[in-house]
Parts: C-alpha cells; sequence; structure tokens
C-alpha cells in the first residue's frame, strides 16, 4: 500500500490506552513524524473491521492485548509537501483503550514504548494533536461510565 502520495485517503486506527493513572505513548520508527512520540496504531487491512483493526495494530506495534472501550474521535489528517501536493492522507479513528497486564514491546514499526504519567507528556516531542486527543480521552473515562466498544457501529 503506497503511503505517501497515495491515490486516495487511507484509513488508520491509533489508541490511548490507559493503564491506571498512565497512558502508553509509541516512539515513530515511520514517517511520517519520525522520531516524535505518538499513540500506537496503524492501517485498517482489506476485510478487517476497526476493532480488529485496532486490536491487531497494538499488538504488532506494542506487543500488549487491549480492552477496546470507546471511540474517542475521527479525523483527518493531510500532510503536504513542500509544493503543496498531498503527500500524506489519513482519516483517522481514535479509540479509548485499557491494559491491565503485560510490558509494552516495541514492534518493527516503533522505536520506543512506555506507559507515562499525564503530568510528564510535555517532556515528549509529541505528534501534532496528540496532546488534544489525550486529553478528549481522559475526559471521556472520567464523565461518563465507560463502555465496551459495540462492534457493530
Amino acid at each position: 500500500m503506497v503511503r505517501q502520495y497515495p491515490s486516495c485517503p487511507m484509513v488508520g486506527v491509533a489508541a490511548v490506552i490507559f493503564r491506571g493513572d498512565h497512558i502508553l505513548i509509541a516512539r515513530r520508527g515511520r514517517q511520517p513524524a519520525y522520531g516524535l512520540w505518538s499513540l500506537p496504531g496503524g492501517l485498517v487491512e482489506l476485510g478487517e473491521t476497526l476493532h480488529e483493526a485496532v486490536r491487531r495494530e497494538i499488538r504488532e506495534e506494542v506487543s500488549l492485548d487491549i480492552e477496546v472501550v470507546d471511540v474517542i474521535k475521527v479525523l483527518d489528517r493531510i500532510i503536504p509537501d513542500a509544493h503543496g501536493q498531498v503527500e500524506y492522507h489519513y482519516i483517522l479513528i481514535d479509540f479509548l483503550c485499557h491494559c491491565e497486564t503485560g510490558e509494552p514491546l516495541p514492534g518493527s514499526d516503533v522505536l520506543d514504548c512506555r506507559f507515562v504519567a499525564v503530568s510528564d507528556l510535555p517532556q515528549y516531542p509529541l505528534t501534532s494533536g496528540t496532546l488534544a486527543v489525550i486529553h478528549k480521552a481522559i475526559g471521556l473515562a472520567e464523565n461518563s461510565s465507560p463502555r465496551i466498544y459495540d462492534r457493530d457501529l
């Protein structure tokens, strides 16, 4: 699948993974935003549901099994090159997730990964929009009764 200069948008998933009061972040091992910290995730494969995609991507990228709770946000990420051409175009679905066991281990697309306290996030160079999604996830987790993600949505 051609990610750079695609002929159509690509659908991706990402996870805000809570373990107590800590959140998992992953240091990107590929473009766009190589080397920056972000939420783990990746592209949805043909024939795969969103729920299946986010669970698979998290297993591949950080070696964790997660509980998918709810959708946080759906957003566009359109990144132009220096000449104004669309270099990357993603439609991303961010999920609120929990993981109470296991230690994160970086997969092939990840340079590093770790659970960090929310108060420590400013110490990490994060990708654009990551902190806002994390804060939205915190609000969702605190202000609503969590429900298990409805796979039929």
